[in-house]
Formats: structure tokens, sequence, C-alpha cells
């Protein structure tokens, strides 16, 4: 359907313009064309039979600057391409390049003044035309998919694809920037399914909740998550627009109600070198606050204390977290004691605050802390019981983080 929508929208621009026209991806693939065809030089011709724009073609093109337009460009005759003259109008949304639309030129006589000039009225056609295109898997683009796979490299620190980010465009020149990890934390419904499906899905979400958004320059996904490299200003309420995108494309393109979604947020670094550390704590922080819902849906890794610890290389918490904690673990068979002893800790010590997040009265906060007292043979506020008891639960909801890696 939607194919057919895009086939729609060439043809009724066709009309309009009394021209053909032919449209193309970003890496000069043929995505339709139109019947009309008072005219058609060599270079038409060939490109509606193969498909794909010629190198020599996509050269002279280039030399003109349609990959750097944001306006409709004139592109001259050659000659010895057999190529008469048109114009490339460029199709952005938000910023963001989905295609080319060409209007060949009919003749040398035909000026491309005369295009120019007759392109606003089909403008509501182009924007149309750009917006169905954003709608298709642009992520599956075979430029799209190197980048991508270029990017993760560097985040797993590969020397080649370090030296190879460093001349694109998106990093703006120098640092620092901050990477972010996007994820879903809970089960999807075809967990177990095909992984380059499940990769494509997070690459697709990525690159349509970010377009538009300034200060993501660059977005990838791998299976089960999406990683965005971000200036380093990057504010929280442009995080969470993105967030709030990530969860309506995930119930349209997944045909199932979006979880919570949560974003890690690294450091920043101005080297691309150190993409890989700012990985892990991009990571490390999207992983905290999958498990503790405090940290809240955007978490910088500055943010996540002692989570900063756990997982560490050479870090192993006990099965059972610590003498304490399993003495309170046997005795909280209804789960009574240690959720109001982990607020409590969350809270400062503060137990109204506790009582109001539980809905509970203050005595019963008080009767329960005395229970715990009772058990442990200690006080749970004192400093080192206080330190082992808050550490032991912070580690037991860190073994049920999400695991995933760039591959």
């Amino acid at each position: 359907m939607q194919n057919q929508s895009i086939d729609e929208v060439v043809e009724s621009i066709a009309r309009s313009l009394g021209r053909g026209v032919s449209l193309e991806d970003p890496d000069g693939v043929l995505l339709a064309y139109s019947s009309h065809q008072a005219t058609a030089d060599r270079v038409r011709v060939n490109f509606l039979l193969s498909k794909r724009v010629p190198a020599d073609v996509s050269e002279w093109q280039l030399r003109h600057g349609i990959a750097q337009a944001v306006r409709a460009v004139a592109v001259p005759a050659n000659e010895d391409l057999g190529m008469l003259a048109r114009v490339c109008v460029p199709l952005l949304v938000r910023g963001f390049r989905v295609g080319y639309l060409w209007v060949q030129q009919q003749s040398s006589e035909d000026p491309a003044s005369g295009i120019l000039a007759a392109l606003p009225r089909v403008r509501p056609l182009v924007d149309r035309l750009a917006e169905l295109l954003l709608e298709t898997d642009t992520a599956s683009s075979e430029r799209r998919t190197q980048r991508e796979a270029t990017f993760l490299a560097a985040c797993r620190g590969a020397a080649a694809a370090v030296e190879e980010l460093r001349g694109w465009r998106e990093l703006g020149g120098d640092g620092p920037w901050r990477l972010a990890v996007v994820h879903e934390p809970m089960p999807a419904p075809d967990e177990g399914g095909d992984p380059h499906e499940a990769a494509l899905l997070q690459r697709t979400l990525a690159l349509q909740a970010t377009v538009g958004v300034a200060p993501v320059l660059f977005s990838a996904g791998a299976s089960g998550f999406s990683v965005l490299l971000c200036a380093s200003g990057v504010g929280t309420a442009a995080l969470q627009q993105v967030l709030e995108r990530f969860g309506a494309g995930t119930a349209r393109r997944a045909g199932r109600p979006a979880g919570r979604m949560v974003l890690g947020l690294s450091e920043p670094t101005a080297d691309p070198r150190d993409l890989a550390e700012a990985f892990h704590q991009a990571r490390h922080a999207v992983q905290a606050a999958a498990v503790d819902p405090q940290l809240g849906d955007v978490c910088s890794y500055a943010d996540i204390g002692v989570y900063q610890f756990l997982g560490t290389v050479g870090w192993q918490a006990p099965a059972h977290g610590s003498i304490h904690f399993a003495e309170l673990s046997e005795a909280d068979r209804v789960d009574e004691l240690l959720p109001v002893l982990e607020l409590l800790y969350d809270k400062n010590g503060s137990v109204q605050d506790v009582a109001a997040h539980l809905h509970l009265h203050r005595s019963s906060v008080y009767n329960r802390l005395a229970r715990i007292r009772s058990v442990i043979g200690a006080d749970p506020l004192a400093g080192m019981v206080r330190l082992e008891l808050h550490l032991a639960l912070k580690a037991r909801r860190w073994r049920s983080r999400p695991r995933f890696e760039l591959g």
C-alpha cells in the first residue's frame, strides 16, 4: 500500500510538471518513476532498466552538490554521458535526507528555470512523498547499514572503525560527544526470533525517533537496543522526546504496546577512541535504570551511584547477598521488610516519605524497622550495616539487569 501511494504521488507530480520524474533513495537505487515519457535521454532509459544510478552519472550529479543541497539543484547536461539537463529535488523530513526526486528537462531549449518556477505548486506533493519515504524501511539501505556497522564497531573499540569515524560530518568536527543507549526492559513476544529482524526494527525505530532532534547526531540499532551519538549538551527534554517516539514506533511497528522505555547516557568524551568506554557507561546506566525505576527513564552514568561499581571486571556479589541480607530474605516471606528498608535508604531515612510512597501509616514503617532489628540483631540504620544492606539490595536488582552486547 505504501509503495502504491508513492507511485501515485510520483505520477501526480509528473502530470503537474508535464515532465518525466524519477525517485531514488540516498544510495541511488530507483524507487519509482512516472509513466510520462515525452522525452527520455539515455541516462533515464538505462536507469529505469538497471534500477541503479551508474557510477559515472552519480559522480557527475554529486559534483553539483546534491548530497549537501537542501533546495532544488539544476544539474547541467553531459553530452558524453548521453544526459540531458535535469533538476534534483532533495527530499528531507525534519532535516533528514530520505531520497531525491529527479525532473528531466525535455530538451536544451527547456530551461531549468521553468522547472524551478513550477516546483512551488507541487510542494505539498513533494513533502508528502518525503513523509512516505520516511515510513518505508530506509534503515535497510545499503549505505545506512554500512555506516551503522562502522559506528557500532567504533563503540566496540575497533581501531579501523574509529579512524573512519573521524571523517564523518555527523561528528561535527571536534567533540565532546555523549553516547546514549535506549532499551525496552520487557521480554519481547517474539523472543528467540530472528536477531536480524530485531536489529532492523531497532535501527528503524532509532532512525525515525531521532529525525529532527538536533542534539542526536547519529543512531544505530542492534538486537534489542539502540545506540545514539549525541552532542555533549543534549538535554533531558530532547531525550524524553526520543523515548516517546520510540514507544510510539514500537507500538506501530511491533504490533504490541510498548513497555517502559529507558535511556542511559554516558559522560562526555572528546576522542573517538574513547567511544568504547562511553558505550560501557551508557550501557551501565540503562541497565541500572531498567532495574531501578527510581533512577528515572533518562539516566546519566554519573547519577547511578553504587551501580557504577556493580558489574565491573572482577567484582562478584555473593549469591545470597550478605549475612544480614540472607537473614532478612529468609524472614521476609511476604515481602514486607526489604521493600521498606530499600525505600528508606533511597529516601534518605525519611519515614514520612516511605509511608507516603507505600500508603502506610508511619507507625507501620516503625514497626517493620523494629522487626528488621530483631531479625538481624543490629540497627539497619547504623553505618556499616546500612552500607551492607543497601549494597545487597542494589546487587539483587542488578542481577536481573538486561544483558546485551554489540556482538
